[in-house]
Order: C-alpha cells, then sequence, then structure tokens
C-alpha cells in the first residue's frame, strides 16, 4: 500500500496516512497506539473514553447500570469525540479505535444485554429475552449503523486489527463476557469487509506488532524501539483509570 509523502520529521519521511488500530476491549489498542506514535512520530488521537464521558452524561451511574437510551447518548457523544479530533488532524494520524466500536458496542448489547456480566454464563453469554424497549434499542442502534459505517468508510484509509490474546481486564469498568468480545470481533471484521476497507490482523508482542505495522505501512521510525515503548508505558501509567463513579464522588 502506498501513501504520498507528507512531510519530514528529523529527516525522515512520515507519509499520509490514516489507520485505525482496531480489536475488542483488552486487545491492547490503546498501548499499541502510544507506542506506535511514538514510535514513528504520527500522531494519534485523543478522544475521551467512555469511562471519562459517563460521569458528565450519566452521573452517579456505572456502565452496567445505563439504560438503552444513556447508551444512545453514550453513543453520540464518543463518536462527536473521536471525529472532532480526527478533522483536527487531517489526514494522518493513529486512532485508538474507530466510530465502529461505538456502534459495535450497542449492536452487541442487543445480543447479550444491556448488561452482558449478567448473562455471561448463559451459552454463549447471550441474553435469554429481549423486551420492547431493547426492540427500539435495537432499531436505533441499526440507524446509528448507517451513518457510522459512511462517516469510517470516508475516513480511513485502512485498519490493524489486534487479536484479542489477552484475558479480559477484570478492572470493574469493562464487561466480562468473553461471548459479547467475541461478537464485537466478528462483527467488526465483516463489517470490514462489507466497507471494503483493507485490514491487516497483526499479533504477538508490542515489539513485534510495531515492526509489524511499520513494515505494512512503510513508517519509518523517529525514536528506538525500546525507548519507544517505554515512552508509551509511562504514556498508559499516566491515564486515570479510576471508575466512573470514583470520578463523581471526587469531583463531589
Amino acid at each position: 500500500m502506498q501513501f504520498q509523502v507528507l512531510n519530514f520529521f528529523h529527516g525522515k519521511a512520515i507519509r499520509h496516512v490514516k489507520i485505525a488500530i482496531s480489536g475488542t476491549y483488552s486487545a491492547g489498542k490503546t498501548s499499541t497506539v502510544m507506542a506506535l506514535s511514538r514510535y514513528t512520530g504520527v500522531p494519534r488521537t485523543l478522544a475521551r473514553t467512555i469511562r471519562e464521558i459517563l460521569p458528565e452524561a450519566v452521573p452517579g451511574k456505572a456502565l452496567a447500570e445505563v439504560t438503552p437510551a444513556e447508551f444512545l447518548q453514550l453513543m453520540l457523544r464518543r463518536h462527536t469525540g473521536r471525529a472532532v479530533q480526527e478533522a483536527l488532524l487531517g489526514d494522518h494520524f493513529i486512532s485508538d479505535g474507530s466510530s465502529l466500536q461505538e456502534w459495535l458496542y450497542g449492536a452487541g448489547r442487543v445480543i447479550h444485554g444491556m448488561n452482558p456480566n449478567a448473562n455471561a454464563g448463559n451459552a454463549g453469554g447471550r441474553a435469554v429475552v429481549q423486551d420492547e424497549e431493547m426492540q427500539f434499542f435495537a432499531k436505533a442502534v441499526d440507524q446509528y449503523a448507517l451513518a457510522l459505517k459512511s462517516h469510517v468508510k470516508s475516513t480511513y484509509d485502512a485498519y490493524v486489527h489486534l487479536e484479542h490474546e489477552l484475558p479480559i481486564a477484570a478492572d470493574g469498568h469493562r464487561p466480562m463476557n468473553d461471548g459479547f468480545r467475541a461478537t464485537i470481533d466478528k462483527m467488526l471484521l465483516q463489517t470490514l469487509d462489507e466497507l471494503e476497507i483493507p485490514y491487516y490482523i497483526v499479533r504477538g508482542t508490542m515489539s513485534e506488532r510495531l515492526t509489524r505495522i511499520c513494515e505494512l505501512f512503510d513508517l519509518k521510525p523517529v525514536l528506538g524501539l525500546d525507548e519507544a515503548i517505554e515512552l508509551a508505558r509511562q504514556d498508559y501509567a499516566a491515564q486515570d483509570f479510576r471508575l466512573e463513579t470514583e470520578r463523581v464522588a471526587t469531583a463531589a
């Protein structure tokens, strides 16, 4: 895949490229994006996470407690934040996920329930019943899909998809439901095929991931590999990992 040369950074060619690093939660998207940005000098998007958005969008609630209507608001806020960041960076960035994630986390809840944790013990981690409210939620999520797919199709050059090689991190925020995570993974790749967006499945250690991604897109390092990974480790550790409910308590 060829990309137009944009400029030079520390004497090294930097190319026009808009890459989404995709995968389900606990796949290592954020740490990979941080390390890749440090390694190549390509800027990364800095849209806020759901954990950060929740306290102002749905005060006092954890993600597992939101209603279908509230989740639609979260989807909209998260997509808007991404779109603003993408616009600010223009034609040259690495994104931590994409707006497909917003749609898929809603679509996954249609199958596995608004609180996927509650259905983790069922066959495939699926919800047993779907009431009238969830039936309407499913229709609304389908409409969101039309808009978000169109946005993604017009935005990204390619995706790098990370296999979920690690167990789900039990942090009190992510759904502990392997069936839910598998559904998201499968639907994401099917959607990229549908949209005819090229994607590459990448696996392995952080060093192996960075090396492979740079090979795929002809990205040139601006730092040493070990230095970039260490700086990314510091970036990751500097994040605020408090639960959404703890953020509200602290603010109060």
